[in-house]
């Protein structure tokens, strides 16, 4: 399977068009959402003796649109690019003697997912914000303060025919009652369900949160999943349950580190030998540094921040501030794992690029949008299927699950690789 290191002269068209049309989809779902901006949003009636919506109209809101953006977007924009042009790749590829070209493809690759993530979830969060917004067209907290009211003829906009039968003070009306000229200043009183400065900032900058956890390794400690066995793992025995007899081979027996048996982090010698050297359960994982926490936890906080000020702004009810940043919360993680291996097991990594051949769909029956072709062009005499078996020349050996043993070679030995040297 090639990689990337093979030249980026010879990478495909084809599969480079298909990442263009990933960022060109990611600004037609802002474009939607902008466009909703534009629609006046269904006015849901209102009672004009409503409690929750007779608080005053701030004209200066505590955090404007153009500092929602600069906070949100922005900020974590450059942040990623700063950490992927700063801290990566990392000593994963032999030191000060691994080439350059690989070395930059990779901080290209990772500044590039990096920033797909984060632009899918705020165009998400945009485009599902404001076109709920146009639906639900709920009152916002100020609202009368903005409709100034026509009181004195409350009966002519009465809703459901009632007026002349009910108490005024459970009249519903509709917005025409409104005497507001500014018709941007009385649609938008409308617009209170959901949150837009929440679910744009929790969508944000939960996503470099997340971003940041990933690259510096941020994480509860865990432990990898283990066979099973009917011993008693205690603090003095090793995994398993065995005893310290089983290891006594080390000085004194004492507590043997993974940092102890040889190789870098987490390569497949050290997990080889730990699992020969019995480790104790305690000494196979550690707490990441608290500062590395608090760095993290920053922007959560700032997210916290700019949505308790749509509360005291008189901007949302506290629902549509909870809905808000759970819907934010929820688009940042989906966009943030569409793109990136899991933070605990990933070592810091996005996904790779897709396969030349599966660049733009799989037909069904093909599982996955890797294959072993790569992402360089197809030569002439590069012709077969991963799926059905076909030999990509004539040195086909059958082998097992489909592929023939060229093929069979050329998978696992990328398979052994890792995916960060897929880019």
């Amino acid at each position: 399977m090639n990689t990337l290191a093979g030249g980026a002269g010879r990478l495909s068209k084809r599969l480079i068009i298909s990442y263009i049309a990933d960022w060109i989809v990611i600004i037609l779902i802002a474009v939607v959402g902008a466009l909703f901006t534009k629609i006046p949003p269904n006015r849901r009636p209102f009672s004009p003796v409503d409690a929750n919506i007779s608080f005053p109209y701030k004209l200066h809101e505590t955090i404007s649109t153009s500092t929602l953006l600069l906070v949100s977007l922005v900020a974590p924009g450059i942040i990623i690019f700063l950490v992927c042009l700063l801290f990566v790749p990392g000593p994963t590829l032999g030191g000060k003697g691994a080439p350059k070209s690989l070395i930059w493809r990779r901080k290209l690759w990772e500044w590039n997912t990096g920033w797909m993530g984060l632009g899918l979830a705020l165009a998400s969060a945009f485009l599902l914000t404001d076109g709920m917004k146009y639906l639900f067209g709920k009152p916002r907290p100020d609202l009368l303060s903005r409709c100034n009211p026509d009181l004195k003829n409350i009966q002519k906009y009465a809703v459901g025919g009632y007026g002349d039968q009910i108490n005024e003070g459970i009249l519903l009306v509709s917005w025409h009652i409104c005497r507001q000229t500014d018709m941007s200043i009385l649609n938008d009183g409308f617009a209170s369900f959901p949150s837009g400065h929440s679910s744009f900032s929790w969508a944000g900058l939960t996503y470099l949160t997340l971003f940041l956890c990933s690259k510096f390794a941020i994480a509860i400690p865990f432990l990898a999943p283990r066979s099973f066995s009917t011993d008693t793992a205690s603090a003095f025995t090793g995994r398993g349950g065995h005893r310290r007899e089983e290891y006594s081979s080390h000085s004194q027996s004492k507590d043997i580190p993974l940092s102890n048996l040889g190789g870098p982090p987490n390569s497949p010698e050290q997990m080889s030998q730990s699992s020969v050297s019995n480790v104790p359960l305690r000494n196979q994982a550690a707490a990441p540094p608290t500062y590395l926490l608090v760095i993290a936890f920053i922007p959560i906080a700032a997210a916290i921040y700019i949505s308790s000020t749509r509360y005291s702004d008189f901007r949302h009810h506290g629902f549509d501030i909870i809905f808000g940043s759970l819907m934010g919360f929820a688009l940042a993680w989906f966009s943030f794992r569409w793109f990136h291996l899991p933070i605990r097991q990933g070592a810091g990594w996005s996904w790779g690029a897709r396969s030349r051949d599966r660049a733009f769909a799989v037909p069904v029956g093909v599982q996955g949008y890797v294959g072993y072709e790569g992402w360089e062009k197809a030569m002439p005499s590069y012709n077969a299927d991963l799926e059905s078996g076909q030999a990509m020349n004539s040195e086909r050996v059958t082998g097992a699950g489909g592929l023939n043993g060229v093929e069979q070679t050329r998978f696992h030995e990328t398979q052994r690789e890792g995916l960060g040297n897929r880019l």
